[in-house]
């Protein structure tokens, strides 16, 4: 049974583990994008934000956290937020799972700049690099200036 992820972590979770004890699935069956949106929440609280960073051990910026989560499990993408939004594929926000990345832009133009970049967690939520004040953090998807983009799907 294959499991794909789009309503969160926490649900992504539950299916596979109530496919686990249902035996038609076993941990194993987690998504690359199940994992990175599980991931990226250990960092909240625990990593802080840091201008240009791109590792816990010096913190985080917005996409130096997501390059570090992708490379965690073998993806390799470019260190920007704009970078980023170019290397990925598009998607609809219904189509968005878990684990793709949300890119901010300027106006409601698709094709102006991205200056923001967070990891999607499903259910307008995201988890990002915020600022110094906030650091790692759950947030909900607050402007309508914004795409989604895979890799993965």
């Amino acid at each position: 049974m294959a499991v794909r992820h789009k309503v969160g972590t926490i649900a992504g979770t539950m299916v596979v583990a109530l496919s686990f004890f249902q035996g038609t699935a076993s941990a194993q069956t987690e998504s690359f994008n199940q994992k990175t949106a599980g991931y990226v929440e250990t960092f909240m609280g625990n990593v802080p934000y840091t201008y240009g960073g791109s590792s816990p051990s010096s913190g985080f910026d917005c996409s130096g956290l997501s390059q570090y989560v992708y490379g965690h499990y073998g993806k390799s993408i470019p260190r920007t937020a704009e970078e980023q939004f170019e290397h990925f594929r598009s998607e609809s926000r219904g189509a968005a799972w878990g684990g793709d990345l949300v890119f901010f832009h300027e106006n409601s133009s698709p094709d102006s700049p991205v200056y923001h970049v967070a990891i999607y967690e499903g259910s307008n939520h995201i988890v990002s690099a915020i600022d110094e004040a906030q650091g790692i953090a759950w947030q909900t998807i607050w402007s309508s200036d914004v795409t989604f983009g895979t890799i993965t799907h």
